[in-house]
């Protein structure tokens, strides 16, 4: 679906490029005389919204909802056919599906809302009540009688029940009133009878080789093939297949289990706010999460209906293992790591289980690195800029690599004069490295060299200390600190009363 993101002043623009950022085919439109930075200019707001409208597009105007309402209100006929509008405050604070709620304006809503990190205003009764779209299904997914879809949605909402044939996650996760002796009915795939008391479902899109199993095919020898099911883990369809040959025909239905998903995400060092939208999308649309118990808690506020998994912080690769098992049976998984995933975390544990076991039943799964702030770069951030020249990461943990190796990393790094990132640097059973660590910089360092001691970033208890490198002690960090160690050229000042530490970018011999 193609959107359309209008903006009406400079303002609104940096919110208009959050969302056409984040939403595929989405480019942002601009009113000429006020606004730059946008991918396409216009002279005439009612014309040129009016002209998106009816070709189909979506449209989120970054504006009031009255002016949108009253460029639009012409062209109001069938609602079948009236593409999503929703209205965005220029602050980005509020997100209003207006029209479109069959073809995915609450969807779209929802979308925008988590770009935003805002809660869409959805005043839809049946979404409300029954948290779905039953007129519009998500994507692979098309509604064979939408002209029944008003009388279906008139009786759930009067407090009759329904009977589901067939299974998929998204009416799964819905908070339908299901009864299998009910006379309303939903029906996914083939069979049932489309009317006012049953709405038909099939699946759309190309077909899947795996969907054939046995059945042959040659040329002339295949009558039909039907859609294939979307590539969404969880679920599970009936398929017709029907196969003729010189003496007739046979049809046949056999059930699919499409390929599950596993997600591996960095929730960041563990603030909501520094949380990417991509992250939290695929925590919001999965069924279930995997990870050390700590790191789960600091999701825990998003989940809804979402299983946990917990296991202990040095069983990687047994949580690996675990979770693809679970998204091989057809479920939408996410393992959980702090920071970014694939800096000391779980994206190289899992690839690690998976290329060491190599099991059939994860050949077909849906793999998605999601990235997410480090906690090099969030300790970064609170500071100034001390990696704002060449830098390397370290960790002090000897549980899975030699300390011979550790320190002679730290050799080489000082000697090359990297700034440093040290993670890991102590633990209740790791008391001495730290001060290994420190003699070994001290080999190359100057002792007046200034680190950072970052503690709780972005978690309560945040605490950001600046040291010199003679000054630093075990005492000083625990396993939630990061300390950041400068170069010879890294520099500390203080602005209104507050400490800077950054790195220049030129690098004078």
């Amino acid at each position: 679906m193609e959107v359309a993101v209008v903006v009406l002043n400079q303002q609104s623009v940096a919110i208009g490029q959050q969302v056409v950022a984040a939403l595929p085919d989405a480019k942002l439109y601009g009113f000429a005389k006020r606004v730059s930075d946008v991918d396409q200019t216009f002279d005439e707001f009612g014309d040129t919204v009016q002209t998106l409208f009816r070709q189909g597009t979506a449209v989120i105007g970054v504006c009031a909802s009255g002016i949108l309402i009253r460029t639009i209100a012409p062209l109001l006929g069938n609602k079948w056919q009236e593409p999503p509008l929703l209205a965005v405050a220029e602050d980005g604070s509020a997100v209003v599906p207006l029209l479109g709620g069959v073809s995915g304006a609450n969807a779209l809503a929802h979308q925008v809302g988590q770009i935003l990190q805002t809660v869409p205003a959805i005043t839809t009764a049946g979404e409300i009540r029954f948290r779905t779209s039953l007129l519009s299904p998500p994507a692979g997914y098309e509604l064979v009688n939408p002209d029944d879809g008003k009388d279906f949605l008139a009786a759930l909402l009067a407090g009759q029940s329904v009977r589901i044939i067939g299974q998929t996650d998204w009416l799964d996760a819905a908070k339908l009133p299901v009864d299998d002796g009910a006379d309303l009915s939903i029906v996914v795939g083939e069979g049932g009878e489309p009317g006012p008391d049953c709405l038909v479902y099939r699946v759309v899109g190309p077909l899947n080789p795996p969907i054939l199993g046995d059945f042959e095919l040659s040329v002339g020898g295949v009558d039909q093939i039907p859609p294939s099911p979307p590539s969404k883990g969880g679920d599970k369809i009936k398929v017709p297949l029907l196969k003729g040959d010189l003496g007739g025909s046979q049809t046949s239905q056999q059930t699919y289990q499409l390929p599950g998903r596993l997600a591996i995400i960095g929730t960041g060092p563990g603030c909501i706010d520094w949380m990417t939208p991509e992250v939290r999308r695929v925590l919001e649309t999965s069924t279930d999460w995997f990870g050390y118990k700590t790191y789960l808690n600091l999701v825990e506020p998003l989940r809804t209906t979402q299983n946990r998994h917990e296991s202990d912080n040095r069983e990687e690769l047994d949580r690996a293992r675990a979770a693809l098992d679970f998204a091989a049976t057809g479920k939408s998984v996410v393992m959980v790591s702090s920071g970014d995933p694939g800096i000391y975390a779980m994206a190289a544990a899992v690839f690690e289980a998976m290329e060491t076991d190599a099991k059939t039943t994860w050949q077909d799964l849906n793999l998605q690195v999601c990235p997410g702030i480090s906690a090099m770069q969030g300790a970064a951030a609170l500071i100034g800029a001390p990696i704002g020249h060449d830098f390397c990461a370290i960790s002090l943990s000897d549980i899975l690599k030699p300390w011979e190796v550790i320190e002679q990393r730290i050799a080489q790094a000082a000697q090359a004069d990297f700034v440093m990132a040290f993670y890991n640097p102590i633990s209740s059973q790791r008391r001495w490295q730290l001060e290994k660590a420190k003699e070994k910089l001290l080999e190359y360092r100057d002792g007046t060299t200034p680190i950072v001691l970052a503690e709780n970033v972005g978690r309560p208890g945040q605490n950001i200390r600046v040291k010199h490198l003679g000054d630093l002690q075990s005492e000083d960090a625990n396993m939630r600190t990061m300390i950041l160690v400068g170069s010879s050229k890294t520099r500390v000042f203080e602005q209104g009363g507050r400490q800077w530490v950054y790195t220049p970018r030129r690098y004078d011999r």
